[in-house]
């Protein structure tokens, strides 16, 4: 079953983009992750979502409590069981995020030119004149301006209040698209601990919890909070969570403390950590947060808001970071040229020269491609967010968001992360299906070619063994035009390096369980390394019997060879006489063969 994949460079019929796609067990080799909530988190409607593909589901705990989040959860273990189909979970936690508390829930009415005062009161009532914030240092914040107000290792030393003029918003999830849920405000004073601003647009916000967001402004508070500990310790601990989704990474730091604490809890010393890069600090500090996190999460909405266009000059730092990142990140020194051509035309226009209508909100674009390169160079999963907003309230994305679920895609993306659109979406497995299926017809244009050889010039020589048999192992299959390649493996690291050469045909990871103790009892290892590879594009994990070691010359390893063989026959990846590569463990050896199915 090998895709007819086509290269951005061939010619293409156009008639042959109508041809409709032929349906498969792997909606698409990119993954879904999807955050369950309201609207999605009964046991047809997740299992709905599995079946469309969501193979990671995201428990946002900056609303709900851990009651909540649990009977959700128990649903999703309902749904695996109904419809067999694996799914991770992912932990969102809070981190230093600022939330306006409506006790009421009643909805809010702000009016534009109006003026409404954000107070750490939270005894007040919320209103269209008041809205009580969780935090009581918005007055005495420490401001981020880039250059100016940092040491010699880039921390931010200066406190300051927010000003006149910041730019502060509020609503759910942020900005989802829509002006009328959501409201831009525009500091005019700072009286004592209240803040009082100037509504830019008419907004009514609905709920009992909004997400406050002060552009450009470093909030004094640490990443993983008391709160999110408590949570970690308690409800990550009973359900032993695959992955830790740590908001608001601003330095490496953030993550060795998380990986520190996350080590004292039992078996979450396996959950890996994906950094959550939502402002600039973050950015400015990516390549450091890269190299300690398993992963990393674009979030693009936060972002786009904290480069606003007013705050332009002081992002000089992050255009000369830019620039040196897309410098490494290009092998291709024409490309070097125009982009840094294209960088310097933006600097210009930031310092009000009318060479080109680009303003800060564009960076992003730039960001998402250098960060997604690196972290595929790094063989890390990319997660890339606010795709599809307008799928809130809409059975269809606009023009815009396909092609930007396409380019992410194009771009190296390992998932797309569905925020608002399934969590109080009126459509989450209609939101999952059409972003699968854009991703689907994306991947038949992803120029694999030239991403591999990109790849091995960037690992360079001499290899590692692990990473020569992975890169050996995609280029024989791709040679033979396999259907697909399976990897027999006890940790995951093999397959997900073969996954990291982007091959064109699925990777079946068959993960061997192994028998562990802590001296108390006996444990197998197994279904955290099968639930992990989830998140990783192209990679399609099974877990095997624990009799059957990975490493075995006996007659076991065609027993489970023909399990792996069998199920990807029932899913239709493979049918008489295909060709299939194997990559195992052999006594001391890692070997790479080539087999031919016959009737």
């Amino acid at each position: 079953m090998h895709s007819n994949h086509l290269l951005l460079e061939e010619p293409i019929r156009m008639a042959s983009i109508l041809e409709s796609s032929k349906s498969s067990f792997f909606p698409a080799m990119t993954k879904i992750v999807g955050t369950l909530g309201p609207k999605s988190r009964s046991v047809d409607v997740i299992s709905g979502c599995l079946k469309a593909g969501m193979s990671v589901a995201r428990f946002d705990f900056s609303w709900g409590d851990p009651k909540y989040h649990q009977e959700t959860l128990e649903n999703l273990k309902a749904a695996v069981k109904t419809t067999k189909k694996l799914c991770a979970v992912m932990l969102d936690t809070v981190g230093p995020e600022l939330q306006v508390v409506n006790k009421s829930g009643n909805p809010i009415s702000l009016l534009a030119d109006g003026s409404v005062i954000l107070t750490p009161d939270q005894e007040q009532e919320a209103s269209s004149e008041v809205l009580p914030i969780n935090f009581d240092g918005l007055s005495k914040l420490m401001e981020l301006l880039m250059g100016q107000d940092t040491n010699a290792n880039g921390r931010f030393r200066k406190p300051d209040a927010v000003k006149q003029g910041d730019t502060i918003f509020v609503g759910q999830y942020l900005f989802t698209g829509s002006e009328t849920t959501s409201v831009w405000l525009e500091v005019s004073e700072v009286k004592g601990s209240d803040v009082v601003c100037v509504i830019k647009n008419s907004a009514t916000l609905a709920g009992s919890l909004f997400t406050l967001h002060a552009s450009q402004i470093r909030i004094e508070l640490p990443t993983l909070s008391d709160k999110d500990k408590e949570v970690i310790g308690t409800w990550g601990v009973k359900n032993k969570i695959d992955f830790l989704s740590l908001s608001y990474t601003r330095h490496a730091e953030d993550v060795r403390n998380a990986r520190e604490y996350l080590s004292k809890l039992g078996d979450l010393y396996q959950t890996q950590i994906f950094a959550k890069i939502e402002n600039i600090e973050g950015l400015v500090h990516f390549d450091e947060i890269l190299q300690e996190a398993d992963g990393i999460i674009l979030s693009r909405g936060n972002l786009g808001i904290d480069l606003p266009p007013e705050k332009a000059f002081h992002l000089r730092s992050v255009w000369i970071a830019y620039t040196w990142m897309v410098y490494r990140a290009s092998y291709d020194m024409l490309l070097v040229m125009v982009v840094t051509s294209l960088l310097l035309a933006i600097y210009a226009n930031l310092l009000q020269w009318p060479l080109l209508g680009i303003n800060a909100l564009h960076l992003v674009f730039l960001f998402q491609k250098a960060a997604l390169y690196k972290c595929n160079m790094a063989g890390k999963p990319a997660v890339v967010t606010r795709v599809v907003d307008s799928m809130t309230d809409n059975l269809r994305p606009t023009r815009a968001e396909a092609t930007d679920v396409a380019n992410a895609v194009l771009d190296g993306s390992d998932a797309i992360l569905l925020g608002a659109e399934t969590l109080r979406g009126l459509y989450p497995v209609e939101t999952i299906s059409i972003v699968g299926k854009i991703c689907a017809e994306a991947e038949k244009v992803f120029n694999q070619d030239l991403y591999f050889k990109k790849t091995v010039k960037y690992v360079g020589e001499p290899m590692t063994h692990l990473e020569s048999i992975a890169s050996s192992a995609v280029r024989a299959a791709i040679k033979v035009k396999a259907s697909v390649i399976i990897c027999f493996t006890s940790s995951g690291r093999a397959a997900r390096l073969i996954a990291k050469y982007r091959p064109t045909m699925p990777v079946l990871s068959v993960v061997i369980p192994r028998l562990k103790t802590n001296q108390l009892k006996w444990s197998f290892s197994g279904a955290f390394e099968a639930r992990q590879s989830l998140i990783v594009r192209g990679l399609f994990p099974m877990l095997a019997d624990p009799r059957h070691p990975a490493e075995s010359t006996s007659a076991t390893n065609e027993s489970i060879l023909k399990v792996a063989l069998d199920h990807g026959k029932a899913s239709g990846v493979i049918k008489s006489h295909d060709r299939v590569v194997i990559c195992q463990k052999v006594g001391d050896a890692s070997v790479v063969k080539i087999i031919e199915l016959e009737d």
